[in-house]
């Protein structure tokens, strides 16, 4: 097995969150495609089975593996046993599918569904707080690690972790059970430069999510306060070399860290503005070629 497996999200082909983006295509056109294009493996979305054999019956044929599955924690409103009793019965489902990662996704008061400007997001406003927040997390990460699916921390648009500055807070206030997903558009539009980021928390890093940016596009988000569902329809994000981001440096600082996982292409975009196949395919191209260009020589 191969220490870096490049899987994707179904997000190219259908979305969860604007469910009228792809809302038609059914998930076995997405798995079909997927495997023909090269991808090892998919990460879950609201089309795939809610048991585990339901999942894994769904991913066989396809002869494709279980990369990981977001969950919307509600952490933040919740006590650290209210949320292990929620999480079990997903963690569960991951585990039985060969999953070793949690995509831990904070919804608790998050706007990123909603047409609301992205400035208006939930913010921790005491230390207090975070402190409480950092040591429930450290608690459900714990039970999730004892089940054998280390808990990736999505910072995410709209949401309580957003900015670099939440990242190293997070970071810093949580036990090394806690792992981070690492994506590189949330990451940029989300005030950071990916390449410094990934190297601060580099051994915190368990998963990886390499999303695309167009610049332009997230100064206009930027300048006209949009929320998360405009940055998506108007194209701030793409899958990994179509936009501006530098991968082939993220993919060097991973590999002299000997990171071993998933390289999951994922880009919110509108199929119908943006095809899925050819797009998935591009992502796929890129980083199999900026791979093979560091392992081969």
């Amino acid at each position: 097995m191969p220490a870096i497996r490049i899987g994707i999200n179904p997000i190219s082909w259908s979305n969860d969150d604007l469910p009228s983006l792809g809302g038609e295509t059914p998930l076995s056109t997405a798995l079909s495609e997927g495997k023909e294009i090269g991808y090892e493996g998919f990460e879950l979305n609201g089309k795939f089975p809610k048991d585990a054999k339901g999942v894994g019956d769904v991913l066989r044929p396809y002869d494709l593996a279980l990369v990981s599955g977001w969950y919307s924690s509600r952490l933040a409103r919740r006590s650290a046993a209210e949320e292990i009793d929620a999480i079990a019965s997903h963690v569960e489902l991951l585990a039985q599918n060969g999953a070793t990662v949690l995509v831990y996704g904070e919804v608790a008061d998050s706007i990123q569904g909603q047409r609301i400007p992205l400035i208006e997001r939930p913010r921790f406003h005491t230390d207090e707080a975070w402190q409480d927040y950092a040591e429930k997390l450290t608690e459900l990460a714990r039970f999730t690690l004892s089940r054998g699916v280390r808990l990736a921390y999505h910072h995410h648009m709209g949401a309580y972790v957003e900015s670099p500055s939440d990242i190293d807070k997070l970071m810093a206030l949580t036990g090394n059970e806690v792992g981070l997903l690492f994506d590189s558009g949330h990451c940029y539009m989300g005030g950071g430069e990916p390449l410094q980021v990934l190297r601060k928390h580099i051994e915190r890093i368990c998963h990886v999510h390499f999303k695309d940016v167009r610049k332009p596009v997230v100064q206009l988000a930027r300048n006209n306060l949009w929320s998360f569902p405009d940055c998506i329809i108007n194209g701030t994000f793409t899958v990994p070399g179509d936009g501006d981001i530098d991968f082939a440096a993220l993919l060097d600082v991973l590999l002299a860290a000997d990171y071993h996982g998933w390289l999951v292409v994922e880009a919110e975009q509108d199929p119908a503005v943006a095809p899925s196949y050819a797009y998935a395919k591009k992502g796929y191209d890129t980083l199999r070629a900026l791979l093979q260009e560091r392992t081969l020589s």
